[in-house]
């Protein structure tokens, strides 16, 4: 364990924790996002490390700016002889530079960097599942429930992933929940700019809706298509805009998936929208675009906790969102925003209707949006309550040590009570 720290006039201060974040690659999407601001968020707490699998990704520059190391782990399939020497070379790694906690992000992360941790005695090992496992084989839900026996805990950003992990069999004891955080500072209040009318041509009063996020199967891209298709005959100037890059993830590597925009240029064709369809993209001004949509629609057929949802709300952007996974645990119905059943294109186009028919529901849900982003999801709840967690895990193995006994995993404390050792609860994992 590092000494304190101390300051110029002599106080001691809290030693600084020395962290280890796994993810497979720096890609767009939305737990990438979550784990480099909440990086930032722990910069002066925490000594971080990085490792992921592909060093690529749009994150990366923020991440190397400041200057926080980075390494990459490269191998063909889990079942190479190459992942097992990378994983040993990460066990060294984590022996080496002294990583007192290792975090792993989702499916890949998990199973690569889970074992290693173990080999290297890491002292605390965290498991992250932010979603329902709806890419994943049999066979891999069956590889990551092994390998988070690992873990001290599991960490989800919603109930919902809690719920179904335990009808999955994990223990409901070694799962904690924090729900992600919105950094405000990217979403100021105030009168939105006035850019994306002129950059895409749209005309003065058209409305326009909008789908954030990586352009998926899974996602509803299509339901949105065929819910704009049915908006635009009352309303023939409507815009709809897709915002993001398609990509695909294969072993542990993100890449862009073309043919799949390409079917979905194809159907907003067919579906009589033409040009009025506009696919953006990736975008790095997703906050100023979200706050000029006259409606945000996320039409997933499943979700962990939406980023997309949450930065809608902290937008103000008036929302419709399908009712699965996290997302009724973000959005009250007729308060913050619309919720409607999955897989319903004319029901999400009877919302988006109800929305441009009366602006001042629209208004009111957009501005309560943002009041509860503030109250509930802000970056600093989510900053706090990780770095409670880290300490409450490290204090647990601290006092293992001390009296020479052996603390069994999964039995984190509650984290509204930071309890001693000695007051922890919960069965064994078995």
């Amino acid at each position: 364990m590092d000494a304190p720290r101390e300051t110029a006039q002599g106080a001691q201060l809290e030693p600084r924790m020395r962290l280890l974040n796994v993810v497979a690659d720096f890609g767009c999407g939305g737990t990438e996002r979550q784990v480099v601001t909440l990086s930032a968020a722990l910069a002066s707490r925490c000594d971080q490390h990085f490792a992921c699998m592909r060093r690529d990704g749009y994150f990366l520059p923020e991440v190397e700016a400041r200057g926080i190391p980075v390494h990459e782990y490269r191998f063909p399939t889990f079942y190479s002889l190459r992942c097992l020497q990378q994983q040993r070379r990460l066990a060294h790694y984590i022996s080496r530079e002294r990583i007192q906690i290792v975090h792993g992000y989702n499916f890949y992360a998990n199973v690569f960097a889970l074992p290693a941790a173990r080999w290297a005695s890491a002292p605390v090992i965290v498991a992250s599942i932010r979603d329902r496992g709806v890419y994943l084989s049999r066979k891999q839900k069956a590889v990551q429930r092994y390998v988070c026996r690992m873990a001290d805990c599991i960490l989800v950003n919603a109930e919902a992933i809690k719920d179904w992990l335990v009808d999955q069999g994990y223990d409901p004891a070694g799962i904690v929940i924090i729900r992600n955080g919105v950094d405000l500072t990217r979403f100021p209040a105030g009168p939105p700019a006035d850019t994306l009318r002129r950059e895409f041509g749209i005309p003065d009063g058209a409305p326009t809706i909008g789908v954030v996020g990586r352009v998926r199967s899974l996602k509803g891209i299509e339901d949105a298509i065929a819910a704009a298709a049915i908006v635009s005959v009352r309303h023939p100037t409507l815009r709809l805009l897709v915002i993001g890059e398609a990509l695909t993830t294969r072993d542990g590597v993100t890449m862009e998936d073309r043919a799949y925009v390409d079917s979905l240029r194809a159907r907003a064709t067919q579906a009589g929208l033409g040009d009025r369809a506009i696919f953006t993209g990736y975008r790095a001004d997703v906050p100023s675009l979200l706050s000029q949509l006259t409606v945000s629609v996320q039409p997933s057929l499943n979700e962990g906790l939406s980023n997309v949802v949450l930065e809608s709300m902290a937008a103000s952007a008036p929302t419709v969102a399908t009712r699965v996974g996290g997302t009724p645990e973000a959005i009250v119905p007729g308060v913050t925003g619309l919720l409607v059943p999955p897989a319903e294109p004319a029901v999400l186009a009877a919302s988006i209707e109800r929305l441009l028919d009366d602006p001042a529901l629209a208004i009111g849900l957009g501005r309560a949006g943002r009041r509860r982003v503030e109250d509930t999801f802000a970056l600093d709840r989510m900053h706090h309550a990780t770095a409670q967690l880290y300490d409450d895990l490290l204090d647990r193995r601290r006092f293992a040590r001390r009296h020479g006994g052996l603390l069994r995993r999964h039995q984190p404390w509650p984290l509204e009570r930071p309890a001693p050792p000695s007051e922890v609860r919960g069965a064994a994992w078995r």
